[in-house]
């Protein structure tokens, strides 16, 4: 989830916003890596993970270059030690049927001197423009600089853009947590497989972190590494930002009382619908569930090609202009495909993680309701496991705290998981 603040100041933070997340695509083309069977068609599921192509997309030589891209970027650059190297990698992966395809994501390397690098995956917050992924930010951005931040620190750093976003076919498949997870996982891979061209390798040793999106995203990927999902990678921690864990007994609620940011609720509201139709059938016809005009219009704007600006104009500022009073008693009482989809969805917490846990959260979050990282810790308990919430006060950026909590938790768990060495 990442999207503006209140109507208001809204307009004014998401321009601002915009100008720092929004950017071309990329320009740089050096050192480009292209495996033997490298065609843009995928391959057997079998092949998950399997390198297609790895791209040089940035270099900051020097720790002095990552800190001023950092700070330019409002994230803190005090735990810069290294200057990094940024690839583009495309991997075999499947989508949410199963079937084979492509998807694209950021890997980030220290320039340090040590061979054996453990790794810190970071899965990101809402998207739906494809070039505002991690791997297609020409320079550090809120989608990068998480991922620029652990590097700096001397992790490798790996970032997945999900189905859809960077350069990966298709649509993308919004808080599908299946296929964030699949996503998430043969990105581990791909790293795996590239890593050696570079001269180092990557160790056993992944931690875990996400925001918003990307937190439930990191919790279902951690549980997947616990289990044994990969032969070679083993689970250390796990550090979540800013989740919506329980949509539907913590966030939807929060979206359709009007306790949230009014626009953030429409975009999520909106997002929610299109995307999860495109999986799950809840409507036959847009009109069903979206209001006129918005309904001829919906659709069209999550094609992944409309920009935020585009997003944010051609949407209302309230839930009650954008849904039919069906649309409301839709989300207000699921039933059917909506809640077997719910239920898959808001299980990320419902397991007993043997590594250390923590929860971040800020405090008054006008995008992610507060219950939704109650409602994990809850879980967890109920598994045998104490995650502390480490409250992140009220931060600010671009007029947003939810925004806010991503850049504060990340100056706070790179900390954490460099202590854990």
């Amino acid at each position: 989830m990442k999207s503006v603040h209140s109507t208001g100041s809204s307009r004014a933070a998401f321009r601002r916003l915009s100008a720092v997340t929004t950017l071309a695509s990329l320009v740089l083309a050096v050192n480009t890596v292209t495996t033997g069977a490298a065609s843009a068609s995928a391959a057997a599921p079998s092949d998950r993970g399997q390198l297609v192509s790895a791209q040089q997309v940035s270099t900051l030589a020097t720790k002095q270059d990552v800190a001023a891209a950092l700070d330019a970027a409002g994230f803190d650059a005090s735990t810069v030690r290294f200057g990094v190297d940024a690839y583009r990698l495309v991997y075999r992966t499947v989508d949410p049927q199963g079937r084979p395809t492509t998807a694209s994501g950021l890997l980030v390397l220290p320039r340090s001197r040590e061979h054996e690098l453990r790794t810190v995956s970071f899965t990101h917050g809402t998207a739906s423009y494809r070039s505002d992924a991690p791997s297609s930010m020409v320079k550090v951005g809120f989608a990068s600089a998480p991922a620029m931040t652990y590097a700096s620190a001397g992790f490798a750093a790996v970032a997945p853009d999900y189905l859809g976003l960077g350069v990966g076919p298709g649509l993308h498949p919004w808080m599908d947590v299946p296929s964030e997870t699949t996503a998430s996982m043969d990105m581990l891979r791909a790293a795996r497989a590239f890593v050696p061209h570079t001269g180092r390798a990557l160790g056993h040793d992944v931690l875990v972190t996400g925001f918003s999106q990307g937190a439930s995203a990191a919790m279902a990927l951690a549980r997947t590494l616990q289990a044994g999902g990969d032969r070679w990678f083993r689970l250390e921690a796990v550090a979540p930002i800013s989740g919506a864990y329980d949509f539907q007994n913590a966030e939807l609620p929060a979206l359709l009382d009007g306790s949230l940011d009014a626009k953030s609720s429409v975009l999520y509201t909106a997002y929610l619908l299109v995307a999860w139709n495109r999986l799950h059938q809840l409507y036959d016809s847009p009109g069903e569930v979206f209001q006129a005009p918005y309904a001829d219009t919906i659709e069209a704007l999550f094609d992944g090609s409309h920009t935020g600006q585009q997003l944010f104009a051609g949407t209302p500022n309230t839930l009650s202009a954008l849904l039919t009073p069906h649309g409301f008693d839709m989300l207000s009482h699921p039933t059917g495909q909506l809640a077997a989809a719910l239920r898959v969805a808001d299980d990320t917490c419902a397991w007993s993680p043997r590594v250390p846990v923590r929860l971040y959260a800020a405090s008054a979050d006008e995008q992610a309701a507060s219950a939704n990282t109650d409602h994990c810790e809850a879980a967890l308990q109920a598994h045998g496991v104490n995650a502390p919430v480490v409250n992140l006060g009220t931060p600010d950026f671009a007029g947003s705290r939810h925004l806010g909590s991503n850049v504060a938790a990340t100056a706070a768990i790179v900390r954490w998981f460099s202590s854990l060495r």
